[in-house]
């Protein structure tokens, strides 16, 4: 059914569209690393804290405190339905049914809670934290930033007329359209929805993926939202993200276990998973250092996700990376999902996909020699490219607004891991602009780890 989404905005019936519909509408990594802490770190508590990254939009002014309250306190009171339990348990993910276990099954229909949060206003901006165990607290942060995302959009659809409602939802799906034009037919591509965290709303947000998935076709591999890969019968797409080593490093007693906590976190979680969901995220701390002293079984793993560096630099230093330890590029799988869009995702996929560079067919090459470099260059480089497309996927309404204000343009919000145990979380990752945490625990950090491979670049998305 296509949803008529302006006239659905113009009526603001909240109660009619509720912010969070199912505790399945969450990244679908959020999922499986629930089960990986609910059965390792069940007694650990955890602090998760938003952040605005985009400074310049006061949040607190735009958005109501009350209604994101209410929205909060609203999902609080959902409950997991049978149902979604039973497709959880009976679904084939990744090939594999059964990865999620009976007794995580049961825990979350008998069991499982969301905490109590601070909410308050500070400075313009909106100060929001969720303490408790960390399986009543890892949840948050894709509801928190959905609920806050879309109470955005709301507050600024209030101020349009039905006709002006009408030219930007007309204006949005023609951009959508143009993009998706350009990826329709293009050979071997393969593209997941990641944009749950900024979308502009739920009901867009199911609107893009329903497009993408009619005019993509096979091309269009799933979307990491859970509730829209159950209810539209598509692939769950996701594994695991920088939370897991955080909370690993922050539990470390010394500077050893701090520098080897990133791959004493992937031994657990390929015992967990039992082979399977083997994507790295190695940014964490840094990619540079992460693949120098990564121990020899981290590169039987089935790939790695790129976040915060340069995708061609990184998908470059882990195709060396993998030579070099004697493994087949051409069997690994490299993932893009950062600050993505249509341009960035075409030009990895030929750059990383075993096609000629700008664009060349054999018919442009008149001598031999260069034509066989450029089959070399294709041999080196080949490896199965990926894109999560997120923020500018699911809500890309920039200068779609009849007013002409930026009040639709996305920000940089976040929340992340703060603290666990009374100890406080730190994420370096391969943008200086990316860093979390204390400053002098995040130099603690930088000595420990090095700084090689970081870059200064702007944190988009």
């Amino acid at each position: 059914m296509i949803v008529n989404v302006a006239r659905r905005a113009h009526d603001h019936n909240w109660e009619l569209d509720p912010i969070t519909r199912s505790l399945l509408d969450t990244d679908f990594y959020k999922l499986l690393m629930l089960q990986f802490i609910w059965k390792h770190f069940p007694t650990v508590h955890a602090t998760f804290t938003l952040l605005n990254r985009t400074t310049t939009v006061r949040l607190g002014e735009l958005v109501d405190e009350a209604q994101v309250r209410e929205q909060l306190e609203e999902t609080r009171t959902l409950r997991f339905r049978k149902s979604e339990l039973i497709w959880l348990a009976g679904n084939t993910f990744y090939g594999r049914r059964g990865i999620f276990e009976p007794a995580f099954l049961e825990w979350l229909e008998r069991d499982f809670r969301l905490s109590d949060c601070d909410l308050s206003v500070r400075d313009g901006q909106l100060s929001l934290s969720f303490h408790g165990l960390w399986t009543e607290t890892t949840m948050w942060e894709i509801y928190a930033l959905s609920a806050i995302d879309e109470l955005k959009t709301r507050a600024s659809l209030k101020r349009l007329s039905e006709f002006e409602l009408d030219i930007l939802y007309a204006r949005a799906k023609t951009r959508l359209w143009e993009k998706m034009e350009r990826l329709r037919g293009v050979p071997k591509l393969n593209v997941s929805d990641f944009g749950t965290r900024r979308r502009h709303s739920f009901l867009w947000h199911e609107y893009v993926v329903k497009a993408m998935s009619d005019v993509l076709g096979a091309s269009f591999a799933g979307s990491s939202n859970t509730y829209l890969a159950y209810k539209h019968d598509l692939e769950a797409i996701g594994t695991n993200a920088h939370e897991l080593p955080m909370a690993m490093a922050a539990l470390a007693e010394n500077d050893e276990q701090l520098r080897t906590a990133q791959y004493r976190v992937l031994e657990l979680w390929q015992q967990t998973y039992q082979g399977e969901l083997l994507i790295l995220l190695p940014d964490t701390f840094g990619t540079t250092q992460f693949l120098e002293e990564a121990p020899g079984w981290v590169a039987d793993w089935t790939g790695q996700r790129i976040d915060s560096k340069d995708p061609y630099v990184a998908g470059d230093e882990y195709i060396a990376w993998l030579e070099g330890r004697g493994r087949d590029s051409r069997q690994k799988r490299l993932i893009a999902s950062d600050a993505l869009d249509v341009g960035q995702i075409l030009g990895l996929h030929a750059y990383f996909g075993g096609r000629f560079r700008n664009g060349a067919t054999p018919a442009d090459f008149t001598r031999a020699s260069d034509f066989a470099d450029e089959r070399r260059w294709i041999a080196e480089r080949r490896i199965r490219f990926s894109a999560g497309w997120g923020t500018f996927l699911t809500n890309d309404f920039r200068n779609c607004n009849p007013l002409g204000d930026d009040g639709f343009d996305p920000v940089n919000l976040v929340c992340k891991l703060t603290d666990v145990e009374g100890r406080p979380a730190v994420k370096l990752s391969d943008n200086y602009a990316k860093a979390l945490g204390p400053a002098d625990e995040v130099e603690r950090y930088r000595r420990v780890f090095g700084t090689a491979g970081v870059s200064d670049a702007p944190a988009l998305t």
